[in-house]
């Protein structure tokens, strides 16, 4: 997570201009196909019913988690609410370790206790998965506290939703945030509906990388489709927050091609709007296209699809064969001996 910080609108700029090596557009395009599929059978599992629960695909966002991800140094932290699948893959989570915790199973990252919404690993800067609209960011904002604290360099990137960007609690972390100059950069990402409200009707200014600025944060608007415009605004607002200048907003302009969760219809857009998004901005076909600009051959695009088809089922089987959690975890992870 490099480069000098500004505030501008990096979505103006189109990835094809941009010098992109060839193993860096494969390694974005395994990374997202991979969240794709694996959101794509989960699906399939919870309606199935062997996934219970709330269950929120990422579907369409893909580009968000990993070309933020692809800023991120050791010890950085990613806090995140319900739709959090992609950005536990992202992380460099298990596959099997997440489907497992899907469907509740003792091999799931959270021994199957924590579900969709409720997902940790320590290891990967992982700090979940939260069902409470907005509660991470208060949250995020502490582990970014305990960065500056601890003065390691890191930065605590924190995730919420165009529907919680009118929480109470993310100004009172935004003041605390730009108070102390905390590393954190504030990730917002504007799928355009929330939890089927269009943001148009919910909010009163609509413009989100600005709702920092009467705290002196800075922000920017960023295509959200586009995992090299995702990466680029990474670095700057990373680059901004280690040196010790304080939060910034990243306001990222994306679209889910699913509900809210498995159990909304989505009635309030018409099919028309959802196929017109994947036909001109979906993030996987945009670097499909760039990498067949770059002469890379159908076949070994094909040989990717294939490795992440056989990663996905791998999960999906030890998902259903994993044992479940024992009776008595019931009493584990309850309080921490300190």
């Amino acid at each position: 997570m490099a480069r000098a910080a500004k505030t501008n609108d990096s979505g103006a700029k189109g990835s094809a201009l941009r010098n992109v090596s060839k193993d860096e557009l494969l390694k974005y395009y395994r990374e997202m196909v991979l969240i794709r599929r694996f959101e794509e059978r989960a699906g399939q599992l919870y309606g199935m019913g062997l996934i219970g629960g709330f269950c929120h695909l990422y579907i369409g966002q893909e580009a968000v988690a990993v070309g933020m991800e692809a800023a991120s140094i050791d010890g950085d932290q990613v806090i995140t609410g319900y739709r959090d699948h992609g950005h536990m893959l992202a992380a460099g989570m298990d596959p099997k370790a997440v489907m497992a915790e899907l469907t509740g199973r003792a091999g799931g990252s959270s021994k199957g206790k924590g579900g969709s919404m409720h997902m940790f690993d320590i290891e990967t800067g992982f700090f979940g998965g939260h069902g409470i609209v907005g509660a991470q960011v208060s949250l995020g904002t502490g582990l970014a506290f305990a960065d500056f604290y601890k003065g390691n360099g890191n930065v605590s990137f924190t995730y919420f939703g165009d529907g919680a960007a009118n929480q109470g609690q993310v100004y009172e972390s935004f003041n605390m945030a730009q108070l102390w100059k905390l590393p954190v950069v504030y990730v917002i990402e504007n799928n355009e509906y929330a939890m089927g409200t269009s943001l148009a009707r919910a909010s009163a200014t609509t413009n989100l990388s600005q709702r920092g600025a009467s705290f002196g944060i800075p922000g920017e608007t960023v295509d959200g489709m586009d995992v090299f415009a995702v990466k680029e605004a990474a670095e700057r607002a990373a680059e901004y927050a280690r040196s010790g200048k304080g939060p910034y907003i990243l306001e990222m302009k994306t679209y889910r091609y699913r509900g809210h969760s498995m159990s909304d219809p989505a009635k309030y857009r018409s099919k028309e709007e959802v196929d017109e998004v994947k036909t001109t901005r979906d993030p996987i076909d945009h670097i499909k296209t760039m990498l067949e600009q770059a002469g890379v051959e159908e076949a070994e695009i094909k040989a990717i699809d294939n490795e992440i088809k056989a990663i996905v089922l791998e999960a999906v089987e030890f998902a259903q064969t994993s044992p479940e959690p024992d009776p008595s975890e019931l009493y584990t992870d309850v309080y921490l001996e300190a």
